[in-house]
């Protein structure tokens, strides 16, 4: 019988299922949206809506025990100062699972593990994001080398040209 177990081991040993679990829920929200097997997605998502339960009140004692999940400090912060005030009206289902179907080497069960409030960008929409970052860094491109280029005007003697020896050589038609 298989009553009242309280998780799935995944057949793995204790080491290597929290490895996985801590790395998959990392990439859950660094991404926000991650493709998986099934039984792995539902797994994760037990510990990723605790986290997520415990960012919504961003408080040190929460912090320190999501840090002892989530090791990347960049991530922790995401998941704090993003994702936690954005599920503050949610009470609970902070992730859905949706089925892609079976993998073609083993037949697994592979669905899609993302956050509920996760939007999927059009081409257009990235083309524009990049865009728009690559502007404010072009401004500060094209400043440095004009400053640069005056430096090394006044600093660097004239160079005289080099001599076209190859290219005074004249080809004579060959007589067929």
């Amino acid at each position: 019988m298989n009553h009242r177990n309280g998780f799935n081991p995944l057949s793995r040993t204790t080491a290597h299922r929290r490895a996985m679990s801590r790395n998959m829920v990392t990439s859950l929200f660094r991404y926000e949206r991650i493709t998986t097997t099934k039984s792995k997605a539902l797994e994760v998502r037990k510990s990723a809506e605790k986290l997520i339960t415990r960012a919504k009140e961003d408080t040190v004692h929460n912090r320190r025990e999501a840090a002892k999940f989530i090791s990347d400090e960049k991530i922790l912060n995401k998941l704090f100062t993003e994702i936690g005030p954005r599920m503050k009206e949610r009470n609970g289902g902070y992730t859905r699972v949706l089925k892609l179907g079976f993998r073609q080497g083993d037949a697994a069960d592979v669905v899609i593990l993302e956050l509920v409030d996760y939007k999927l960008e059009s081409g257009e929409d990235k083309a524009e994001k990049k865009a728009a970052k690559k502007a404010p860094a072009a401004k500060e491109d094209s400043a440095k080398p004009k400053k640069a280029a005056s430096k090394s005007k006044e600093a660097a003697p004239e160079k005289k040209p080099a001599s076209k020896k190859t290219s005074e050589k004249k080809e004579e038609p060959k007589a067929e």
